[in-house]
């Protein structure tokens, strides 16, 4: 089985928050997690791309029903998937999958269609895999060409501009509650970039009193100093929510730091006077029951998606002009992936074709030898050459296929006849 392209992930669109959130990898766990699944088998090369979003594995699989097997047992061992939960995973390879990743990196399967965020995690993931020694020339390759193409997306069209993000729904939202958000106070929970969008939008909108809180203190006073905003302590979150009219929180927690006990206490105190609690947290920060509270109105990433999809219906024109970029670079750079999916066999028959030329030559000095320097460099250079012209010409033919099935025959019967098949599978965890 020749190796393959592959894509296993889900996303907003297969899956709501509560699913997402059981399998959103932590950062801390990623390296780690690559190395698991480099070293399983069927995997030759793989990226994680874990967002709030989506949790995708991005693989170069050797053989892709055993990569699958080996993903879902990783599933298996670290989150106790069920196969239910397996059905809202996608399984995508070659074409599907090329054209997937170039999707996703031009923000045209995002939540936010054509969000700028995006490119910066793909490049995040791409990093990790490369420090974690996880990806190599095939996966390099193709990350390397979505980037391009996620340029000339965003360049050649306007889908970038002008996208209504998940940190501005949180604006609209907070209206829909509290009316004008002049003079309303914003408690900021989380130091990242959502909750620094987020802010930008509510000061824009008239919130005047921001505090920003995050377990790090540096980090809550750094992002205050660029907001112009207070920083506060974690340890006295309970009563900094109590006096905010609205609450954003975006941790990196794997469980949940509002309790619906907590929250009960907090309308109680204060009167159940009308608060806003924006939760972009994946794993969510707020218990999902605390939205049954009088007075407290939670919004999770399912209710931002609501607001984001009802913004974006003009922006198709723009997503379909980016549409036809994708498709026609996922086209080109099809035939450059099916000719570097050939390269190991190509190297494999030239180091072949080397060692039957040696042994023959060491066979013809011994039974007509000693020969002269210079016949024996003319010897040395004629099977070279036959050498070159035979792995050329094959080369040729693999990498000028046009179609996969097509190539995958001829590459099988190149490592049939020139027995291969060892060195291809000593090269294919290198």
């Amino acid at each position: 089985m020749e190796p393959t392209l592959a894509v296993i992930g889900l996303n907003f669109r297969t899956s709501s928050v509560a699913v997402r959130e059981r399998f959103w990898i932590n950062p801390a766990r990623r390296a780690a997690a690559l190395q698991q699944l480099v070293r399983s088998e069927g995997i030759d090369e793989i990226i994680i791309l874990a967002t709030c979003n989506r949790t995708e594995f991005i693989l170069w699989a050797g053989d892709l029903p055993t990569a699958a097997d080996s993903v879902l047992r990783f599933l298996g061992q670290e989150y106790q998937i069920t196969l239910r939960e397996w059905s809202h995973f996608y399984r995508l390879m070659d074409d599907a999958a090329l054209t997937h990743i170039f999707r996703v990196t031009s923000g045209l399967d995002s939540m936010v269609l054509g969000e700028p965020e995006i490119t910066g995690q793909i490049k995040d993931a791409w990093a990790l895999a490369q420090e974690a020694g996880t990806t190599g020339r095939f996966l390099d390759l193709v990350m390397q060409k979505a980037l391009t193409v996620s340029k000339r997306a965003r360049t050649e069209t306007a889908i970038g501009s002008s996208a209504v993000s998940v940190p501005y729904a949180s604006v609209e939202l907070s209206r829909q509650i509290l009316g004008e958000l002049a003079g309303r106070e914003v408690l900021l929970i989380g130091a990242g970039k959502m909750s620094e969008l987020a802010a930008h939008y509510l000061i824009k909108a008239g919130a005047d009193r921001v505090k920003v809180m995050n377990r790090t203190a540096v980090r809550a006073e750094e992002l205050a100093a660029k907001l112009g905003a207070t920083p506060v302590s974690f340890e006295r979150k309970l009563e900094y929510i109590r006096k905010a009219d609205i609450v954003v929180s975006s941790t990196s927690s794997p469980t949940p730091i509002l309790s619906r006990e907590e929250a009960q206490r907090i309308a109680r105190e204060r009167e159940h006077k009308p608060m806003v609690m924006i939760d972009v947290a994946v794993p969510r920060d707020i218990e999902p029951a605390v939205r049954d509270i009088k007075g407290i109105h939670l919004f999770d990433m399912d209710d931002l998606e609501q607001v984001v999809r009802r913004n974006a219906a003009g922006r198709q024109a723009a997503a379909a002009a980016a549409e036809k970029i994708v498709d026609a670079e996922a086209s080109g750079f099809r035939g450059k992936l099916l000719a570097e999916r050939v390269v190991p066999t190509i190297v494999a028959l030239r180091q072949r074709l080397d060692d039957l030329c040696r042994q023959e030559l060491d066979v013809l000095r011994k039974e007509f030898g000693p020969f002269t320097e210079d016949q024996d460099q003319a010897m040395s250079a004629l099977t070279s050459h036959i050498t070159q012209r035979i792995a050329g010409s094959l080369a040729r033919e693999l990498k000028g296929s046009p179609e996969r099935a097509e190539q995958d025959v001829l590459t099988a019967a190149v490592g049939r006849l020139f027995h291969l098949q060892d060195q291809l599978a000593g090269a294919g965890k290198n």
